[in-house]
């Protein structure tokens, strides 16, 4: 019983966005771990520099499943805190660092699931946004780096390894792929605290 419990909560985490299939299999048996640390000092990655020079680390994260690295995140914001209610509104930028190799397919599946928590999508809407992720996400190998950043006029860009991907202007999209990480309805909320700073 204890151990389908964990199957499931593992199978649910934010995490396995970041994981092929035949790594998060060989994972499952045990719920994540998130390491919070004091947000770094130094510059914006270069993806951010020209936009946003005064950017700086909000959070970051570690997420590790049975001993292993899956990544490391970082919020960046562009000026004030990003608070709990009014993520959403602000520009702001997730930089996923990965420590493993990943199948940029199964990332783009597992973030559509992860994108209903916060509610239905619709067929079309669900197609439209696993067509633009799967555009923006490549397969990745250890010390890749996808930057997801929300910008004020509302369109997402996403960065792979400093260089642009592609973008998309949907509210709606941007409000559910963030939410990933940042929504109350997130599947790791510790995580979730350790980017927002919150207690």
């Amino acid at each position: 019983m204890q151990r389908r419990h964990l199957l499931r909560r593992a199978a649910q985490a934010p995490a396995l966005v970041l994981l092929p299939a035949a790594t998060a299999a060989a994972i499952l048996a045990a719920p994540g771990l998130v390491r919070a640390s004091s947000p770094p000092s130094g510059a914006p990655p270069r993806e951010l520099a020209s936009e946003w020079p005064a950017a700086r680390v909000q959070g970051r994260a570690q997420l590790r499943f049975l001993g292993l690295h899956v990544y490391d995140i970082r919020l960046w914001t562009a000026d004030a805190q990003v608070g709990p209610e009014d993520w959403a509104r602000r520009p702001l930028a997730l930089e996923i660092e990965y420590a493993r190799d990943l199948a940029g397919r199964r990332i783009a599946e597992r973030s559509l699931e992860e994108m209903r928590r916060a509610g239905p999508i619709t067929a079309d809407a669900a197609e439209r946004w696993l067509q633009a992720m799967l555009q923006f996400f490549p397969d990745v190998r250890a010390g890749d780096r996808i930057t997801g950043v929300q910008r004020p006029d509302g369109v997402v860009r996403f960065f792979v390894n400093g260089q642009l991907r592609g973008e998309k202007r949907d509210a709606d999209f941007a409000r559910r792929f963030f939410g990933i990480w940042l929504a109350p309805v997130t599947s790791e909320p510790r995580l979730r605290a350790a980017l927002l700073g919150l207690p």
